[in-house]
C-alpha cells in the first residue's frame, strides 16, 4: 500500500498552549503590514547548448535567501511532588500511588518550551518576509506554533511572527524585525517546461544547508495529500527532498525561485526522486492576501465540473480532446448569472488554455472574487466567449455544485436511486450522493440517505437546503433505509 510522506520532521507533546498577551500584540502588529512581489517573466534560453560546468556562482547569490526555520509549542505540565517518574505514571494513569508510598501534595503547574520541528523558508522580501510551509509552523492540532526562530546563514537567529496560513494550499508566510536581507528573485512558474534544471536547497533532516540537484519531471501535478478541498498544482522534481526541505527553495539555473518545496512521495519516508514544490505563482498569490488582508479570499463559480476524455469529445461531437466539462450549473451562482450553460466546454481562461478541471479549479479559486474572468468555451459545437463575474467561495461550498456541505454532496433523487435505496414515492426531498472519506460529516452522513427537512424547513433542492442552513447547529430530518428520525450537524 502506498503511503503519502509530507516532508516534515514534527516531535510534540502538546498538553495546552499559554500566549493571549503576545498573539494579541502579533494580531495588531498585522494590520500594518504590506508586501508588493516582483514576479520575473524572462523566459531561460533552451537555445543554448552550453553545457555548464558549475552553478556555484549562481547559487552563491540564492543560498542565502533559505533559511531554517525552528518552532516549538509551550506546554503547562503539572507533577506531584515526591514521586518518582515511574510513580507519577501509576499516579497519572491508575490513579493511585505506588505501595507504602502516600501522593504528596500537586505542585503549581509549570511550562515547558517543547521543541516541535525543524524545517526551511525562503526570504522573499528585503524588509524581512519569508514564505514557508503551512505544517512547518502548525502544532499538531492545526494552531499557530507558539515560538517561531529563523536561522539565517550566517548564524544570526530571529524571532519570526506567522502573519498567515493556508492549509489547502499548505502556504505560510512569516515575518521577521530585520532590514536588508537576502531576498530571493522570483520567476514566473507558468514558464517552466519538463526537463529544465532545478535546485532543491534546505535544511533536509536537521543537518544544515543543503543543494541538490535534478530537473523538473513534471507540472500540475495533483496527489491529494490537501483533501478534495486542497488547491494542489505541484512542480514535481528529482532534486532530493527530504524531511526538513520543507519550505525551502525549488530554484531554476538563473538562480530565480520557482516553487517552494512541499512534499515527497515515498513508501519509506525518504528521497526516492519524487518531490513536490508549491509553484510560486500559487503561492504569490496566497502571499499577497495573507499579508494584505488576512485571510485568503477564494474564487467560486457554482459548477460541477469533469475533465473532457476523448469519448465526452466524440459524444459532443467536437475536435478538442482537452478541457473542462461543464456538469451542472447551480442556479442564482455566478456562472448562472453570467450565462453558463451544463454542456459547456471550457477551453481557455482569460487567454491561457485550460486542460484539466483541476487546472480550471485552481485558476478560478484563486481569482479574487468581484473580479471578471474571460472564458472561451464550446457550446453546440461553436466557439463563444463569456465574461463572468466571480462570485465568493463562502468556505462551506466548493467548486461542485452538488456539494452541499465540506464533503457531502447531494441531488434530487432519481428513479433508478430510489429503486437502489428503496425509497418510497412518498419521501422527497435531496439523496446524499457522495460522502468523501475526509469529510468531517462522515460520522453522521453516508450516502443513500434522504434530508428530507433542514431547520424544520423541507427542501426540495439544492437552493433550498443551502438557504436553509445557518451557522452553528443545524437540524436534519433523514430517511435511511426505512427509518426516519433527527440528526444534527454544525455548520462553521
Amino acid at each position: 500500500m502506498k503511503k503519502y510522506t509530507l516532508a516534515i520532521l514534527v516531535s510534540s507533546f502538546a498538553l495546552f498552549v499559554a500566549t493571549a498577551c503576545a498573539q494579541s500584540e502579533n494580531e495588531a502588529a498585522k494590520k500594518d503590514l504590506k508586501i508588493d512581489l516582483e514576479i520575473e517573466t524572462t523566459q531561460i534560453d533552451r537555445d543554448d547548448k552550453f553545457m555548464a560546468h558549475s552553478y556555484a556562482n549562481i547559487l552563491d547569490k540564492v543560498t542565502p535567501s533559505v533559511v531554517s526555520v525552528h518552532t516549538a509549542t509551550i506546554v503547562r505540565v503539572s507533577q506531584s511532588r515526591g514521586l518518582s517518574p515511574q510513580d507519577e505514571l501509576l499516579r497519572r494513569f491508575f490513579g493511585f500511588p505506588a505501595p507504602n508510598q502516600q501522593e504528596q501534595p500537586t505542585a503549581e503547574p509549570e511550562e515547558r518550551r517543547m521543541p516541535q520541528g525543524v524545517g526551511s523558508g525562503v526570504i522573499i522580501s528585503s524588509d524581512g518576509f519569508i514564505v514557508t510551509n503551512n505544517h512547518v509552523v502548525a502544532d499538531q492540532r492545526g494552531e499557530d506554533a507558539d515560538e517561531v526562530l529563523v536561522r539565517l546563514t550566517d548564524g544570526q537567529e530571529l524571532e519570526a511572527t506567522i502573519v498567515g496560513r493556508d492549509p489547502l494550499t499548505d502556504v505560510a508566510i512569516l515575518k521577521v524585525d530585520a532590514k536588508d536581507l537576502p531576498a530571493i528573485s522570483i520567476s514566473d512558474s507558468d514558464n517552466i517546461k519538463v526537463g529544465d534544471v532545478v535546485f532543491a536547497i534546505g535544511n533536509p533532516l536537521g543537518v544544515g544547508l543543503t543543494v541538490t540537484q535534478g530537473i523538473i519531471s513534471a507540472t500540475q501535478r495533483q496527489i491529494g495529500i490537501y483533501g478534495e478541498n486542497g488547491y494542489e498544482s505541484f512542480i514535481q522534481t528529482d532534486a532530493s527532498i527530504n524531511p526538513g526541505n520543507s519550505g525551502g527553495a525549488l530554484v531554476d539555473s538563473l538562480g530565480r525561485l520557482i516553487g517552494v518545496n512541499s512534499a515527497i512521495l515515498s513508501q519509506s519516508g525518504g528521497n526516492i526522486g519524487i518531490g513536490f514544490a508549491i509553484p510560486t505563482n500559487l503561492a504569490a498569490n496566497i502571499v499577497t492576501q495573507l499579508v494584505d488582508t488576512g485571510e485568503v479570499r477564494r474564487g467560486f463559480l457554482g459548477v460541477s465540473i469533469s475533465d473532457l476524455t476523448p469519448d465526452l469529445a466524440e459524444a459532443f461531437e467536437i475536435e478538442e480532446t482537452k478541457g473542462v466539462l461543464i456538469n451542472d450549473v447551480e442556479e442564482g451562482s455566478a456562472a448562472d448569472n453570467g450565462g453558463m450553460e451544463r454542456g459547456d466546454v471550457v477551453i481557455a481562461v482569460n487567454g491561457k488554455s485550460v486542460d484539466t478541471s483541476n487546472e480550471f479549479r485552481i485558476r478560478i479559486g484563486h481569482t479574487l472574487p468581484g473580479t471578471s474572468v474571460d472564458l472561451e468555451i464550446i457550446r453546440d459545437g461553436e466557439r463563444q466567449n463569456l465574461t463572468i463575474s466571480v462570485g465568493q467561495n463562502s468556505g462551506r461550498f466548493a467548486m461542485s455544485a452538488n456539494e452541499l456541505i465540506d464533503g457531502v454532496e447531494v441531488s434530487q433523487i432519481t428513479e433508478d436511486q430510489a429503486k437502489e435505496y428503496r425509497i418510497p414515492l412518498t419521501v422527497t426531498g435531496l439523496i446524499i450522493t457522495k460522502v468523501s472519506p475526509d469529510s468531517p460529516y462522515g460520522r453522521s452522513l453516508t450516502e443513500g440517505m434522504v434530508i428530507t427537512e433542514v431547520n424544520d424547513q423541507e427542501v426540495t433542492s439544492i437552493r433550498e437546503a443551502r438557504d436553509t442552513l445557518k451557522s452553528g447547529i443545524n437540524k436534519l430530518y433523514i430517511f435511511n433505509r426505512g427509518r426516519t428520525g433527527y440528526l444534527t450537524i454544525r455548520v462553521d
